[in-house]
């Protein structure tokens, strides 16, 4: 019998493509078989996909970025796309679509409104993404991982959660060790592309806390490239223990080793956060389409596992202030710990799988 076949369309950043990895290796345990289409920025973060995963990359672009004449370009870049993907729908006529957000999503859920095959989205954000609004009303339903989420108004609609990929899983729950006297682990993540005001803010934050607790501290620093040597020397120069790098290839691990995480609110370390349970402060991108990052960060704010600091609001004192009445807590910041636990969703890739089934099923 052959196997059915999953098509899924997302890019541009981690966000979009963490969950896309999660569901992949779902599917294919339950004996489909699966494509995705991305583009050249998607495909830096495919090196840990499943190698049965087929992966190809489509003509897209972005009316949002770039001058006049790369905005004009968008139209055609864009037609392309979804031309080439209905020629390769029309040939192998998958069981389902689903769409993930990011504007190299365009092509697939495109051609496959066009040739009427099964399709859906996910949207990781309490707020719809730009592609995402374009198709919350074209397609069959929307799988929230946030929620609530933001929607218009008759869109069939389901909360699933966040997926998460296999090695966030393996370390669900993983045993956590309060701040104490002793080596402890501070893991500070700007998303998978980074974060300006993060490099700015933290680094001086942790060399203005109290010498009994910056003594202890390991920390994890991820930047931009364009910020890697100066945070290094700062952190270097006061004497902090620091490894930073753009993009770390282990954040379960150092997330499951931290006892604190700074990090920004996308939806994917939101969800991590939530799964592998750490107390966190939350720094919510202030430029976010809809402000979705501050709706990310409601559900850990609310249950008790997060503080939420907005950049309007950060500052070297603030963040330091915040950092220690953790840090020099040990209860607390077990009770933040149990509480972010309460706040994931562990099945919510086994959700979105069934979600998809039922939408081939139901054709």
């Amino acid at each position: 019998m052959a196997h059915k076949l999953l098509l899924m369309a997302a890019g541009g950043t981690g966000g979009h493509m963490f969950p896309a990895q999660a569901l992949a290796e779902a599917m294919l345990a339950r004996g489909w078989r699966v494509k995705l289409s991305t583009d050249a920025r998607g495909a830096r973060y495919t090196a840990a996909f499943p190698s049965a995963v087929e992966i190809s990359e489509v003509s897209s672009a972005t009316f949002a970025r770039g001058g006049l004449l790369a905005k004009a370009l968008a139209g055609p870049k864009i037609a392309a796309g979804v031309l080439s993907m209905a020629a390769q729908m029309r040939r192998e006529r998958p069981d389902a679509v689903i769409g993930f957000g990011g504007y190299p999503s365009i092509p697939a859920l495109g051609a496959a409104t066009l040739l009427k095959l099964p399709r859906m989205i996910h949207e990781q954000n309490g707020v719809l993404g730009r592609v995402n609004q374009i198709f919350a009303t074209r397609v069959a339903g929307v799988a929230c991982g946030t929620w609530p989420t933001a929607l218009p108004e008759g869109v069939p609609h389901e909360h699933v959660g966040n997926p998460v990929r296999s090695a966030v899983m393996e370390r669900a729950g993983a045993g956590y060790i309060p701040p104490g006297d002793y080596p402890m682990s501070l893991l500070i993540m700007g998303g998978s592309q980074g974060a300006r005001i993060l490099s700015d803010v933290v680094p001086a934050a942790v060399a203005a806390l109290p010498d009994n607790i910056r003594q202890h501290l390991r920390v994890s620093h991820q930047a931009r490239e364009e910020d890697l040597e100066r945070v290094s020397a700062f952190y270097a120069s006061n004497g902090i223990n620091a490894d930073v790098q753009t993009f770390f290839t282990d954040v379960p691990a150092r997330m499951s080793e931290a006892q604190l995480v700074i990090s920004r609110s996308g939806a994917s370390s939101v969800a991590d956060i939530s799964i592998i349970g750490r107390p966190s402060i939350l720094i919510p991108y202030a430029a976010a389409a809809g402000d979705h990052q501050t709706a990310n960060a409601r559900g850990l704010v609310d249950a008790n596992a997060a503080v939420m600091i907005p950049e309007s609001a950060l500052d070297i004192p603030v963040l330091a202030e915040h950092m220690g009445a953790i840090l020099s807590n040990p209860q607390a910041a077990a009770q933040m710990a149990s509480a972010a636990l309460s706040a994931g969703v562990p099945d919510a890739t086994e959700r979105l799988a069934a979600l998809v089934e039922q939408l081939a099923e139901e054709g």
